[in-house]
């Protein structure tokens, strides 16, 4: 079978792949010529990441697909009814790259507190000439620990934040519709663990209380976060959207960020991808990164995996 990774595959999932039998193309194909490619190339099976968009209209085209892999969690580029409607397996991987998120999310949570995504664009431009008052401008940092973490959507990238926060002496609060309490277990050296459960209450709630609020929700509708729910917040609240774009009213968090009632934001999505507001871009009270909280070498890694290993899973019985 032809297998098209049209965002890439890990060496060691192509190998998997290779060594099973399939024929692997790893091409990034434009999308607007995506259907012409896998129809003359006879793809059988499209793997994608997040810039691919996998519409009805492609899936239409391509009359030979047997499967979608989507690596990562989310499925939102990717119209997964209409697709199993003409019998087309979906899979992604929802596991391989919660813990790289989770990472990224205290990357922009220490540098929040600590000014250093301020600081670095200044000490470059001001550093020689203005040392010392730059030294008074971030000598006002926060320590995490003993500070509470609000966690918005409490699945595994949400549980692996938990576990860092718990990791590091924070206080953790968590929102999910789906889960009313859950069992964090931190693994140390020589096989020692400890067990934390940690009960879920309303996002209503949970913005009342958070020091930091830290989002892991699926792509919505309208915005989780909106000027209500940040008017609810406390004062000088940081937040984190490492889900998806459109979760956090991006207007309304402007305005937070210019009244001080947020006093600093940390984005790596956005909801014009890949073209954010630039409103966002030029503002020093954000903390930016271009959507790669599941980009690590280790996540990309386990992510070809276990693509390669359901794929086998599926056609090699």
């Amino acid at each position: 079978m032809n297998v098209l990774a049209n965002d890439g595959i890990s060496k060691n999932g192509e190998a998997i792949l290779k060594n099973a039998g399939y024929n692997v193309i790893v091409k990034k194909v434009a999308q607007e010529q995506l259907a012409d490619f896998i129809n003359s190339n006879k793809v059988e099976i499209l793997l994608v990441r997040s810039s691919t968009k996998v519409r009805k209209e492609l899936i239409e085209k391509c009359a030979e697909l047997k499967l979608i892999g989507r690596g990562g969690v989310g499925l939102d580029n990717i119209d997964v009814d209409y697709a199993k409607s003409k019998g087309i397996k979906v899979i992604n991987t929802p596991t391989a790259s919660s813990a790289s998120v989770a990472e990224l999310v205290f990357a922009h949570l220490f540098g929040g507190v600590r000014y250093l995504h301020h600081s670095n664009r200044n000490m470059p431009l001001e550093g020689e000439a203005r040392f010392r008052d730059l030294k008074r401008s971030y000598a006002a940092g926060v320590e995490l620990r003993g500070k509470t973490l609000g966690i918005v959507g409490f699945g595994r990238i949400g549980r692996e934040v938990a576990k860092i926060a718990l990791g590091i002496g924070m206080k953790v609060i968590a929102s999910d519709k789906e889960v009313g309490e859950a069992s964090i277990e931190l693994e140390f050296y020589n096989h020692q663990s400890i067990t934390i459960p940690i009960k879920t209450e309303p996002v209503e709630e949970l913005i009342k209380h958070s020091d930091f609020i830290s989002i892991h929700v699926p792509a919505q509708n309208k915005p989780v976060i909106g000027k209500k729910e940040l008017a609810e917040m406390k004062d000088g609240v940081g937040i984190i959207n490492t889900a998806r774009g459109g979760v956090i009213d991006e207007e309304a968090l402007l305005e937070a960020l210019d009244s001080e009632k947020v006093s600093f934001a940390a984005l790596d999505t956005y909801e014009n991808e890949p073209n954010p507001a630039i409103r966002l871009l030029m503002n020093e009270s954000i903390s930016l990164t271009p959507h790669i909280g599941g980009a690590t070498i280790e996540a990309q890694d386990r992510i070809g995996i276990e693509l390669a290993e359901q794929i086998i899973s599926i056609f090699n019985k």
